[in-house]
């Protein structure tokens, strides 16, 4: 691929004047420039794919389209008009969307009322719930979540089942742009396909949609267009038809990335970790399960299968209803009951929600990084915060987490670099069992790149690593075991050279048919 020239970053004005929804220069400053120079069209019924690195822009840039940020530079049309939305209710009001890649769900409200918020059925000041569950039903049916009842607390809900609740409520009739920023972190292949289809159907009827993805395979299964954003600029700009993954991969990080579908089985070691009979409830049922050092042992399955509630069981962070979890060392066997106690015994969690159980958003990448190892960083007591500076920059250098400094709020980096800072923190702990639920959610293919070398570090030095993914195909790239998980059970184990996406997903189905059977 070669760059975009300046001039061909910008639509032609007669494609402009037909264009939805068009910009021109748009530039955002923070601390420094985070985008320059901004400029593309939307035409009615398009995909048009944003890709980009961590770091890139694309969320600042679908938060200026949708009202929750206001350009420093530039100008933005929707429909040949003068487009500048104060706020998300301004845009939304005039039919743009934006489902975030953070979810902006309200956990403490019913499923319902996340999806009627601002518009709920009332009479005389009081709610009609018999019309609200109606219509948020019908809402869920057209995701094709017809199992999920609009009763239930959204904080009751696994992640996964959250984020297709929040593209739900997106779903409206009187959508034109629909801004969708890493949809599909969270979902299964068979919930991308429902995702994808319900896409299709909006297409259909004119909708126009920018879709935010690190996830190739997925922007070229969808995409009309494909706009390629690097440290903030414009670089690319092509038709999807005939765009090879290599390529669009070295013009979103710079450089080749190496491919790790091929590689051998590593050799296990002795086993670190031990589950018999782990059950809590129906959400995980009996499981058995042995981790080795040196291997990286992979957990796929459906949304609600289990996958998270496992490994909470496993940290001591949720109380088991039967069953135990143990480490052997020393000659001796480690149990614990809560997460401070498995960390003692050299067991960390990776969460699938680095948000609300990863990080302390309004604290410093430095603080965040070095929180892990307290005792490193102080003296008598006391912290000492030119060491706690030097090992954030030192993983911060490790891992290219993109920040001004090491004292820069977490919650102001994007969403791939905040993952590596929660990676920072638990590799500075040097944990025996590392747990990692989803742990390149969001993160793009460079960034992804950086954390599987340090997996491979970690495993080489003879860690264990047990990891849940929703991407069969990191799993499939990254794991000498994948176990699946179905209806709370660890249904099969597959070693590496043994497995396929079909076998996968297939032992994935069984026991919620078995499930549905019953």
């Amino acid at each position: 691929m070669k760059p975009v020239p300046a001039s061909a970053s910008a639509p032609p004005s007669d494609a402009a004047s037909r264009a939805v929804l068009s910009l021109q220069g748009i530039g955002k400053d923070y601390a420094e420039p985070v985008l320059e120079g901004i400029s593309l069209s939307l035409q009615r019924g398009e995909v048009l794919a944003l890709t980009g690195e961590n770091g890139a822009g694309k969320s600042t840039l679908a938060k200026i389209v949708c009202g929750l940020a206001r350009p420093t530079r530039g100008s933005l049309q929707l429909d040949g008009r003068a487009y500048a939305p104060a706020a998300r209710r301004d845009a939304e009001r005039l039919g743009v969307r934006l489902v975030m890649q953070e979810l902006g769900l309200v956990p403490t409200l019913s499923v319902a009322e996340n999806l009627l918020l601002g518009r709920l059925p009332h009479r005389a000041g009081w709610v009609r719930r018999g019309e609200l569950h109606a219509l948020a039903q019908r809402q869920l049916q057209r995701i094709g979540l017809d199992d999920i009842d609009p009763t239930t607390p959204v904080a009751r809900l696994g992640i996964g089942h959250q984020q297709m609740v929040e593209i739900a409520r997106n779903l409206q009739d009187d959508t034109r742009v629909l801004v969708l920023d890493e949809p599909t972190a969270m979902l299964t292949p068979r919930e991308t396909d429902r995702l994808f289809e319900q896409i299709a159907r909006l297409r259909a009827a004119g909708v126009s949609l920018v879709y935010v993805s690190h996830r190739l395979e997925e922007l070229q299964r969808i995409a009309q267009r494909v706009a390629v954003l690097r440290d903030g600029r414009l670089v690319d700009l092509r038709p999807m038809v005939g765009v090879e993954e290599a390529e669009l991969v070295q013009r979103m990080v710079g450089r080749a990335v190496r491919s790790e579908e091929q590689r051998p089985r590593r050799e296990a070691g002795p086993v670190r970790l031990r589950a018999r009979a782990l059950s809590r409830g129906r959400a995980v049922r009996e499981v058995d399960l042995d981790l080795h050092a040196g291997e990286i042992f992979g957990i796929a399955g459906l949304i609600g299968s289990g996958r998270t509630e496992l490994l909470r069981l496993l940290f001591g962070a949720d109380r088991a209803d039967a069953g135990e979890v143990w480490r052997e060392s020393g000659g001796r066997r480690q149990h614990w009951r809560t997460p401070e106690q498995a960390v003692r015994a050299g067991v960390g969690l990776i969460t699938e929600d680095r948000k609300s159980q990863g990080l302390l958003l309004p604290q410093s990448v430095r603080v965040n990084i070095s929180l892990s190892r307290l005792e490193v960083v102080s003296r008598a007591g006391w912290l000492q915060r030119e060491r706690e500076r030097e090992l954030a920059r030192e993983w911060a250098a490790r891992l290219r987490i993109r920040c001004h400094s090491e004292e820069q709020p977490v919650g102001s980096l994007s969403g791939g670099n905040q993952q590596k800072v929660v990676f920072a923190r638990w590799m500075l702990r040097d944990c025996e069992v590392l747990l990692l639920d989803e742990p390149t959610r969001g993160v793009d293919v460079g960034a992804r790149a950086d954390l599987y070398q340090e997996l491979d570090r970690m495993a080489a030095a003879g860690k264990a690593l047990l990891m849940v993914s929703s991407d069969l195909r990191e799993l499939m790239a990254m794991c000498d075991r994948i176990g699946v998980m179905s209806a709370g059970r660890l249904v099969d184990i597959f070693e590496r050279g043994q497995w396929s996406e079909q076998s996968l997903l297939a032992a994935a189905f069984r026991g919620h048919n078995e499930r549905l059977r019953a």
